[in-house]
């Protein structure tokens, strides 16, 4: 079968490469290269990047939908669209191009996370378990038929990177396995459970700005699922502090089982300071902090910033 694979980022370029080997991509289409980092140089998606390693042709468009790029995509005749994080929505004109279906992998087991940012939230809320979804797309957001599913362990060490990586290499083999059975006219599909949707939007700058009435499991949450991007921070000095690797600490719901200081805190009380960690106290519980970056600075492990900062220890809290 001839397919045309549509995607833009890292997670999509497991299941290109394992897709490549399998299957005949005609074409691939990405998003058009764009300013990245600090120095806003030009830069190609990954993508892109993994296609022309591939050797395949690569389309990329301004806008998917337009005319111009229906009719492009025409003269390839293919039997099947892949959508893998792309990045753009697709039209009833484009969808309805390819003989059979276009199919999309989700990083979720849908109904649940529906949305741009399924993994992020997945860990954000603390779920225990999420997976990936093969779906034949329609024009409405995650909403299509499924095909299959596979359920992933989300472990407590998972940050949206590593699980990225994971769920992206479980995409790639459901995916062929989902291929064949169309080729072999086994496919059946199951509406979802639209009552039992959830969202996952867009990720913003400000989710990462933690709360710390919040508790420790939770902030701890936000921080594996915010990785590298927005990341978590604070404010300390009227600078931003950026916290990278943290682990809840569990105090006692009485007040009788914790130290005076503990007990009397609010949330983002710092209750110690040493080479190991600092602590802070949250909602419920305190977090230790073990690596962070201030705002001018490198991000570095807490025995590195104490040293670095001396005056540290007169500060009460972080806002």
């Amino acid at each position: 079968m001839k397919i045309v694979f549509f995607g833009s980022s890292n997670f999509a370029v497991p299941i290109l490469g394992e897709l490549a080997k399998n299957e005949n991509i005609v074409l691939v289409i990405t998003q058009p290269d764009r300013q990245k980092g600090r120095s806003l140089k030009i830069a190609p998606t990954a993508v892109k990047l993994k296609a022309g390693e591939l050797g395949i042709k690569i389309f990329q468009p301004v806008k998917v939908n337009s005319k111009e790029s229906i009719e492009f995509l025409k003269k390839f005749n293919a039997d099947l669209f892949i959508v893998v994080s792309f990045g753009q929505m697709l039209s009833k004109p484009v969808l309805s191009l390819p003989k059979l279906y276009c199919l999309n992998i989700h990083a979720s087991l849908l109904p649940k996370y529906r949305g741009a940012a399924p993994i992020n939230w997945a860990i954000a809320n603390g779920e225990k378990e999420t997976g990936v979804t093969i779906m034949r797309m329609n024009e409405k957001l995650d909403e299509g038929d499924v095909i299959l599913k596979k359920i992933l362990p989300v472990s407590e060490q998972d940050n949206a990177v590593t699980l990225s990586e994971k769920l992206s290499i479980k995409g790639a083999n459901i995916l062929l396995d989902a291929i064949r059975l169309i080729r072999d006219n086994e496919v059946k599909f199951i509406v979802q459970d639209h009552n039992k949707a959830t969202y996952a939007p867009k990720l913003k700058k400000e989710d990462g700005l933690i709360n710390w009435a919040n508790s420790a499991d939770e902030i701890c949450n936000r921080i594996r699922a915010f990785a590298p991007w927005p990341g978590c921070f604070t404010h300390l000095d009227k600078k931003i502090l950026k916290i990278y690797k943290a682990i809840p600490v569990h105090l006692s719901d009485e007040p009788s089982g914790s130290p005076d200081r503990w007990a009397k805190s609010e949330p983002g009380a710092i209750l110690e300071i040493n080479k190991n960690g600092i602590l802070v106290k949250t909602g419920k519980g305190a977090l230790k902090i073990e690596e962070l970056q201030l705002e001018g600075s490198r991000r570095m492990t807490t025995k590195e910033f104490i040293v670095g900062h001396k005056n540290f220890p007169c500060v009460d809290n972080f806002l």
